[in-house]
């Protein structure tokens, strides 16, 4: 018997199933009855066996048989398979029909890899969590240690339930997914542990494994206790395990334990109680292709998930929630001595200041914030925000510039002088940016102030001062400009300050620069995938960030040029920033009174850091720029996901005043919650204000509106007209 799905056979023969196409035999499991069970002694063993009938149903194939187990224990499985579109879905039930002595169980859907069993053969994507091989990642991250035979991550730490493995030689590319987000809470009346049953769980785990016939527990001083098994491993498996474990995973912080002198790894499984009657229900989709490149197939499997589980659109006023913001920015701007500026950190619900310090860029964003204060201010005749933001432009301009050129980049008012701070790339170009849209801006209104020109141009000539003779920058100087880091990969933060540097003066030398940075970041970043180090508080990793800033630097670049290789980057670019998001929704406790996690999604929220499962609203600064790609290309998704991130990511703001923080419009940094239990500083930074205003201003700015829904009702013409911002830029004829 046979089902088919495009031109992929799969066969289901002698209790197992192969997938062909054509004649070549991609994936198979040749006992796919699998089960993990927590044994009387504590331990994992795990057990798998043929199915014992396959027989044709209504709408696809029904295969059942009883996995039996030397304890005794009877596990029946039921698996119905199923084409749709999309693939293959695998609706499974497994019920616990005998036991004697056994704890719990687990069990997984896999299929093994027919043309390698090597990891490094093949490339690999679980949004937030793994792409490519992960070679770009703390030492701590799935992927990055290959010296493991598992390979398995919670779903709640993915963007979406997905996790694709893509064979390198070939392209062809599997694909397995969590097919509806029908995520319930966890058991919270019990604390979660390395090793423990829960009978309300219904998340699951993904990723592959490549496990020796052997068991593997890791006692709580890390001891590896392993014991020899009858079950054959056949090669390299992509698994979706059921409920989830984590693991294995190389330790973070202390790596060798004191007694075993061994490097120690994590494994923690979560198992249903093996209690007869005791029924477990889960689906996964499985989906096959054939692709160039990993682009397309990183493409491919996310929007299909995507389409299938975005969590619906957060409703909120936008224009209401950017005047609470900017209200909230006024008023937490004030003068510190001579200096003027916004708290570093904040604590909620009551704006309780925990520091002050004033960054250049990044967390900071304290000139991004004056700018968009000054546009406000004048725009709504609000003098106080107008007068505010001036002062902090002038504050920076009068006090920040070194004698090399580069500015100071982190003011402390305490000691009225700036910290030894690194001379960060991204956070100078943040700043830049800012200060110099804040000179177009009133340069326009007939308000000149050189002074601000004259500050960036200073800085724009240091940077042509330390330029790499191959285009690139280092990520961080010292103050004497030699490199302080000497990873090249954020390239990209500068470009769209240089191009509009250039469009202001029309010197030709800041155009020329920021061609060559653009054409070192196509071939190192885009073609090699290579998007790290943008956030200065962290490793040279992988991360959203740098995303976000690629796509800064391509579509400026394709705004100046009008060339498809930039276009080309900048999709690429915007395909990837994109998964880092929470597009789909599951509960979550915040065991606090006043969040907004009470009420609402986590949806929206991005990924921080690779596999971390925490989340913050850095996703919010990109909806003009996704807005304005679909403009471009006409893709709908983008069009989607823009206004998707341009409501979702308010969810983790008081929006309306409901909450209960003391100004309407506040919202918290970042958490973690992919353990359905939220860990946050419970405070606010001004970045996360600011990466909610900017985009916002910048559609007003462009449209008029201030919504993406309301853009929508405007002529396409027009909108494609006004989607040309360079034309105009630097336009103060008026």
């Amino acid at each position: 018997m046979e089902l088919q799905t495009g031109n992929y056979k799969i066969r289901f023969i002698s209790g197992g199933y192969e997938v062909f196409k054509d004649q070549e035999l991609l994936y198979y499991n040749r006992r796919p009855m699998y089960a993990f069970v927590k044994t009387a002694l504590s331990i994992t063993e795990f057990y798998d066996a043929p199915y014992e009938e396959v027989a044709e149903s209504a709408n696809g194939l029904i295969a059942e048989g009883i996995l039996r187990t030397p304890t005794g224990t009877e596990l029946k499985f039921h698996d119905s398979f199923v084409i749709v579109s999309g693939g293959l879905r695998v609706d499974r039930k497994v019920s616990v029909i005998k036991t004697i002595d056994d704890l719990g169980f687990a069990s997984k859907i896999s299929f093994v890899l027919a043309p390698s069993d090597e990891i490094s053969d093949y490339d690999y994507f679980a949004p937030g969590a793994w792409y490519r091989q992960n070679q770009f990642t703390a030492p701590h991250v799935v992927g990055n240690d290959t010296d493991c035979e598992y390979f398995w991550q919670s779903e709640l730490k993915f963007g979406l339930p997905l996790f694709s493995a893509q064979h390198r030689a070939s392209g062809e590319a599997i694909s397995l997914s969590r097919w509806a987000a029908d995520v319930v809470m966890r058991d919270t009346s019990i604390v979660a542990s390395e090793h423990h049953v829960d009978r309300l769980i219904n998340t699951g785990a993904l990723g592959i494994s490549k496990p020796e016939p052997k068991t593997l527990n890791y006692l709580y001083y890390g001891y590896p206790l392993r014991k020899q098994i009858e079950t054959k491993r056949d090669g390299l498996m992509i698994d979706y395990v059921y409920p989830c474990t984590d693991g294995e995973l190389p330790r973070k912080g202390i790596v060798y334990n004191i007694d075993y002198m061994m490097r120690t790894k994590t494994f923690s499984r979560v198992y249903h109680p093996m209690e007869i009657g005791f029924i477990q229900t889960y689906s996964v989709l499985v989906a096959l292709g054939k692709y160039q490149n990993y682009y397309d197939m990183m493409l491919d499997a996310w929007r299909e998930t995507y389409d299938r589980l975005r969590a619906p659109l957060f409703k909120v006023d936008n224009k209401q929630h950017y005047f609470n913001c900017m209200q909230l920015l006024t008023k937490a701007t004030r003068k510190y001595g001579n200096a003027i500026g916004l708290p570093f950190a904040c604590q909620l619900p009551d704006f309780d200041i925990s520091s002050v310090s004033f960054q250049f860029g990044f967390v900071g964003q304290q000139p991004g914030i004056g700018y968009n204060l000054i546009c406000y201010g004048d725009r709504e005749g609000q003098q106080e925000s107008s007068d505010k933001g001036r002062q902090i432009i002038d504050f920076w301009v009068k006090t920040a510039m070194t004698e090399s050129g580069a500015p100071n980049v982190c003011y402390n008012p305490t000691i009225e002088s700036f910290e030894p701070y690194p001379l960060w790339t991204r956070m100078i170009a943040d700043g830049l940016e800012a200060i110099l849209d804040a000179y177009v801006f009133t340069k326009k209104k007939n308000e000149d102030h050189p002074e601000w020109l004259e500050f960036c141009k200073q800085a724009a000539n240091w940077l042509l001062t330390v330029q790499n003779d191959d285009g690139s920058f280092y990520r961080a100087y010292n103050q004497d400009n030699s490199m302080r880091m000497d990873s090249k990969a954020n390239t990209t933060s500068v470009i769209r300050f240089l191009i509009q540097f250039y469009l202001v003066t029309r010197i030709e030398e800041y155009k020329a620069a920021a061609l060559r940075a653009g054409t070192w970041c196509y071939e190192n970043v885009y073609l090699n995938m290579e998007y790290r180090g943008s956030t200065c508080d962290n490793l040279d990793i992988i991360d959203n960030e740098s995303g976000i800033y690629a796509m800064y630097a391509f579509q400026a670049l394709y705004d100046l040029t009008s060339e498809d290789k930039w276009l080309e980057a900048l999709k690429a670019a915007a395909d990837f920033t994109e998964t880092w998001t929470y597009s789909w929704d599951f509960p979550i406790r915040t065991m606090l009174p006043k969040h907004p996690f009470n009420t609402n999604g986590i949806s929206g929220q991005s990924i921080i850091t690779i596999g971390s499962g925490a989340g913050d609203v850095y996703m919010a600064a990109v909806s003009f720029n996704y807005y304005r790609l679909y403009l471009i290309t006409g893709d709908e998704h983008y069009r989607d996901f823009a206004e998707f991130i341009h409501c979702n990511t308010r969810q983790s703001n008081d929006v309306d005043g409901s909450v209960g923080y003391i100004m309407t419009g506040l919202g918290h940094e970042a958490a973690n919650f992919s353990n359905q239990t939220l860990q946050s500083h419970y405070h606010w930074l001004p970045w996360c204000t600011y990466v909610e205003i900017d985009p916002t201003a910048r559609l007003e700015a462009a449209f008029g509106v201030y919504d993406i829904a309301e853009a929508e009702l405007l002529p396409m013409q027009a909108r494609i007209d006004s989607n040309r911002i360079y034309d105009h830029y630097a336009d103060f004829s008026n």
